[in-house]
């Protein structure tokens, strides 16, 4: 990736150093045109020692935690969920090895297609400000990251018992950080995409602008010429939307279940703590599971934006379509039908590989599913914590007819 060459990913470059030094996707530097050659391989064997350092630590973590909590705990089983994380961190690492050359692909159509798209609008006017993506990258990336790598330290730090050491607590938030940043990550590509919509969108409704006020055929080709760019850049957008669904497969599908699961565990453990009046941890616990689901949730919204986006374009196409214009040049007409009917095979949507849908309706059935393992966990405790006040009345009524 060479900056020069995108303006976009120039944008984007600061927000994937820092997901890069939490191991979750190769610097940037590494798909750069000027990088020599011998510079490059020592970058990727440094930054792959740094990553096999990285997943060493998240064993070791894993199994510090899971003795600490044996020596605190004895009655509840809690290692299939801290394999659940040694997978996932597994996973993120194979990912950037097994996909590093489709996320260099990614990288140069984002590019193409931003240099493509900025050629295609040159020639009209109403250009579209720049700061705008600059701004909204900051507020929906950045803040949320600053978010997360601020809340998580307060929301776990110290609540994992007597027996763990303070540099494994450090360690273990760290940890936590990585897993929940692959959110960002994924949400930072959707918006790259969103933003080449918005721009193809732009250029469309800047070519409906010219052909209201067209009056004569003297530019028509060119115009003609135009649309059938737009397309073909539509169709580019597409098929992009598909390779970042690929390399997002395991990793996001990874993601869903560990929230899933930690949201279920957290209300487990909050309902067999609520016998205890010293407890002191249950707000925490619940900004732990909105923390969970709203990072997921905005996976999921930002899909949804670029969808609508997308599906915005047939209607633009369609009151193109209506202009005298589109009447009078059979070609125009022809050009607008082709495009129409593209539009309509090629839905866009938003997989984790083809394995299930990234929307908000995936979103609403994730929370009426977990909503329906909480009833289900809660009638069970209940049922339990009935059964061991009816066992404590039965053992005092004995020990008082015993004592008289």
């Amino acid at each position: 990736m060479e900056a020069k060459r995108s303006r976009l990913l120039t944008t984007a470059r600061p927000y994937l150093q820092v997901l890069s030094i939490f191991c979750l996707i190769p610097p940037a530097e590494f798909f750069s045109r000027t990088l020599r050659k011998r510079r490059r391989i020592c970058w990727i064997a440094g930054y792959s020692l740094y990553l096999v350092a990285s997943v060493l630590m998240v064993f070791y973590e894993c199994h510090a935690n899971i003795v600490s909590l044996q020596l605190e705990i004895h009655k509840f089983h809690v290692e299939d969920f801290s394999k659940v994380i040694v997978a996932i961190a597994t996973c993120n690492q194979l990912n950037i090895l097994l996909n590093y050359g489709r996320l260099g692909l990614i990288y140069n159509e984002i590019a193409n297609l931003d240099l493509e798209i900025g050629k295609a609008s040159k020639d009209f006017c109403g250009k579209r400000h720049w700061w705008s993506f600059r701004l909204r990258l900051a507020i929906s990336i950045g803040l949320w990251m600053v978010f997360i790598i601020g809340v998580i330290p307060r929301l776990t730090l110290g609540r994992t018992g007597p027996f763990f050491h303070w540099l494994n607590q450090v360690f273990t938030q760290i940890i936590l950080i990585m897993l929940q940043l692959k959110g960002p990550e994924y949400c930072l590509f959707v918006l790259l995409v969103y933003e080449l919509i918005l721009r193809t969108r732009h250029v469309l409704e800047q070519l409906k602008a010219d052909l209201e006020d067209f009056d004569c055929g003297a530019r028509i080709q060119e115009l003609c010429v135009t649309l059938k760019q737009n397309q073909l850049l539509i169709g580019r957008i597409w098929r992009l939307v598909g390779e970042i669904g690929a390399y997002f497969r395991w990793s996001m599908t990874l993601l869903f279940l560990y929230n899933g699961l930690t949201i279920l565990h957290v209300v487990n453990w909050a309902i067999i703590r609520s016998i205890n009046p010293n407890d002191c941890c249950q707000l925490m616990r619940i900004g732990t599971c909105l923390l969970l689901s709203i990072n997921i949730f905005l996976s999921c919204l930002y899909s949804e934006f670029c969808i609508q986006a997308y599906n915005s374009i047939p209607r633009v196409l369609h009151q193109m379509n209506c202009l005298p214009a589109a009447e009078d040049y059979p070609i125009l007409k022809m050009g607008l039908r082709e495009y129409s009917m593209q539009m309509k095979h090629l839905k866009l949507i938003f997989t984790c590989g083809g394995l299930f849908d990234i929307n908000l309706k995936f979103f609403g059935g994730m929370v009426v599913t977990l909503f329906g393992y909480v009833i289900i966990l809660v009638q069970f405790k209940i049922q339990f914590f009935a059964q061991s006040n009816f066992m404590q009345n039965i053992n005092s009524t004995e020990m008082k007819a015993y004592t008289a």
